[in-house]
C-alpha cells in the first residue's frame, strides 16, 4: 500500500514537471513569435517610411521641375509679349510721326498760299495800286487757286491708288512729290508721274519724287 502511494506521488511529480516544461516551452515560443512579429512590423514600417520618403522626394522634384517649366514658360510668354508690344508701339510711333509730318507739311503749304492770296487781294483793294499791278495780282490769284486745286486733285488720286500719305510742293515749273512709303517700285513711280503730269500739265522731267 505504501509502495502504491509512493509510485502515485512519483507519477504526480513527473506529471507536474511535464506540465511545467510544456508551459515554459509554450511561453518561450510565444515570446519568440512576438519578437519576430515585432521585428517584421518594424521592418515593414521602415520600408513604408523609406518608400514614403522617396515618394515625397520625387514629388518634390516633380513639383520643382513643373514650377521651373511654368516659370520659364511664363517668362518666355512675358518676353514675347514685351517684344510684340514694343514692336507694336514702335510701329505706331513711326506711323504717327509720318502722319504728323504730312499733316504739318500740308498745313504750312496751305498757310503760305493763304498769305500769298491775302497779299494779292490787298493789292486789288488798294487805291494806290496801278491797273497793271492789279492785273498782275489777279493773274497770280488765279494761278495760286489753280495750283491749289490741281494739288488737291493729285493728292486725292494718289490716295485712291494706295498712297495714303503724300504731299506736293510746286515751285514754278518744278514739282516735288513726297510719298509716305519706305520704297517705290518702278511701276508705282510711273503711276505717280502720270497723275502729276496729266493733272498739273507738267513735264515728267520736272517731277521729282521722293519717299518719307
Amino acid at each position: 500500500m505504501k509502495l502504491l502511494k509512493k509510485n502515485q506521488v512519483i507519477i504526480y511529480v513527473i506529471a507536474v514537471m511535464l506540465m511545467v516544461a510544456g508551459y515554459l516551452n509554450y511561453t518561450t515560443r510565444t515570446a519568440n513569435e512576438a519578437v519576430q512579429a515585432s521585428t517584421e512590423v518594424n521592418e515593414i514600417d521602415d520600408f513604408a517610411n523609406t518608400n514614403i520618403g522617396d515618394a515625397r522626394l520625387v514629388s518634390s522634384e516633380a513639383v520643382e521641375e513643373n514650377t521651373t517649366n511654368e516659370t520659364n514658360t511664363t517668362g518666355n510668354t512675358t518676353n514675347t509679349t514685351n517684344v510684340t508690344t514694343n514692336n507694336t508701339i514702335t510701329q505706331e510711333t513711326a506711323a504717327t510721326t509720318t502722319d504728323d509730318y504730312f499733316a504739318k507739311s500740308k498745313l504750312e503749304r496751305d498757310t503760305m498760299y493763304s498769305q500769298m492770296l491775302e497779299t494779292y487781294e490787298n493789292i486789288l483793294n488798294s487805291t494806290n495800286a496801278s491797273e497793271t499791278q492789279k492785273q498782275s495780282a489777279t493773274e497770280e490769284i488765279s494761278k495760286i487757286n489753280n495750283t491749289k486745286n490741281s494739288i488737291m486733285i493729285c493728292e486725292n488720286l494718289l490716295k485712291t491708288k494706295g498712297f495714303e500719305n503724300s504731299v506736293i510742293f510746286v515751285n514754278d515749273e518744278s514739282i516735288s512729290v513726297i510719298i509716305g512709303a519706305e520704297e517705290l517700285k518702278e511701276d508705282q513711280i510711273a503711276q505717280i508721274q502720270n497723275i502729276i503730269s496729266r493733272e498739273m500739265k507738267a513735264d515728267i522731267g520736272n517731277i521729282h519724287i521722293s519717299t518719307k
